[in-house]
């Protein structure tokens, strides 16, 4: 009988639940324990999923000979830190996006991924899309020439979650590098991850929380806290790559827009895509364009299946020392972006990698 990997997850706030879920769905799993600072939530998550350890001090969980592995699912400024002692314990990492906050913590995992030989997988969720992974599929084979030029927006009209969130603190940023973190991967993976060179890039806090609003609801953070706010608004982009390449995005927790938008997409020199909201494809046959729908059982980015596929795929790595399609390399080289996007807004002019 095969043994089963054994999982620790650390961090058992909202976004655990799609790990949990995940694990507990993989039948080559076991969920070993869980760790969270607030005790009241571990242990309920621990009888919901039949879990046998519940620690409200990570070092504790990772002290088990037994855990082969764990998801880091805490705030983005203790990222970096547990990342690095579960890796001396031993053990193989999943770490919710973004990597960490800085560079220098960024550059300091991956020293330890490569001390240490255990591998570590960013959580890059919209990598794992089986609509993304059709798309690469294609790109890889030449079906859109060279991508040349990448569009992103992710809109939220009134969704600034509050709570830790905004606080810069413990998130690192705002909008940015909690959802425009994704739409800036998800364009750099599809264009072959080419090196960005420079970044010219604006911030805006001017609407707050606006927890004013009335008759709208929107998702609220577990420690949501109006008056305290100190991220941005709304951040815009304009990234260059080494190959000629650029991209353009915008994201937004709040702003005076009709509705939330997300929209990806993506230009090459034979053809192009759409990733947000709908998967399309547009193409050139017999001197035509021609606007291509694929047939797929979701048409729209589906969560649910994405972590799914994210955790399928983490166990495998670990189960059979494969390299992750989002290994910590590139989790540093996002968060050089992300930096970047920081620094050009503060000294208002470009900024060079």
């Amino acid at each position: 009988m095969v043994k089963k990997v054994q999982i620790g997850v650390i961090g058992v706030g909202s976004i655990s639940e799609m790990h949990l879920n995940s694990y507990h769905n993989h039948e080559q799993v076991t969920i070993r324990a869980v760790c969270d600072l607030n005790e009241e939530r571990a242990n309920r998550v621990a009888e919901k999923y039949n879990v046998s350890q519940v620690f409200t001090d990570y070092k504790q969980l990772l002290a088990d000979p037994e855990i082969d592995a764990v998801s880091i699912c805490t705030w983005n400024n203790s990222h970096a830190e547990i990342s690095i002692a579960a890796l001396r314990a031993g053990k193989h990492v999943l770490v919710e996006k973004p990597l960490c906050r800085t560079v220098e913590e960024a550059l300091e995992v991956e020293r330890a991924v490569q001390e240490t030989g255990k591998l570590l997988q960013v959580g890059f969720v919209r990598r794992y899309d089986a609509n993304a992974q059709l798309l690469r599929s294609l790109v890889d084979q030449g079906e859109f020439g060279e991508l040349y030029y990448a569009k992103a927006t992710s809109f939220r009209r009134l969704g600034n979650p509050g709570g830790w969130f905004s606080d810069i603190e413990r998130s690192g940023g705002g909008p940015l590098i909690d959802i425009g973190v994704h739409a800036i991967d998800l364009c750099w993976y599809m264009m072959g991850k080419p090196k960005a060179v420079s970044v010219s890039a604006n911030t805006y806090k001017k609407l707050g929380n606006r927890s004013n609003i009335n008759n709208l609801s929107y998702y609220k953070a577990a420690d949501f806290d109006a008056s305290k706010n100190t991220v941005e608004d709304l951040a815009n982009a304009l990234i260059r790559f080494e190959n000629g390449a650029s991209l353009l995005v915008d994201v937004s927790f709040t702003l005076h827009a009709k509705k939330d938008e997300s929209a990806i997409r993506l230009y090459g020199e034979k053809g192009g895509f759409e990733i947000d909201p709908q998967v399309a494809i547009v193409t050139e046959k017999e001197n035509t364009i021609m606007n291509i729908e694929p047939q797929t059982d979701h048409a729209s980015f589906h969560f649910d299946s994405a972590f799914q596929n994210e955790i399928n795929h983490f166990v495998d790595c670990v189960t059979n020392n494969k390299q992750p399609i989002s290994p910590v390399n590139d989790g540093v080289e996002i968060m050089k972006i992300l930096v970047a996007v920081y620094e050009s807004a503060a000294k208002g002019e470009e900024v060079r990698l």
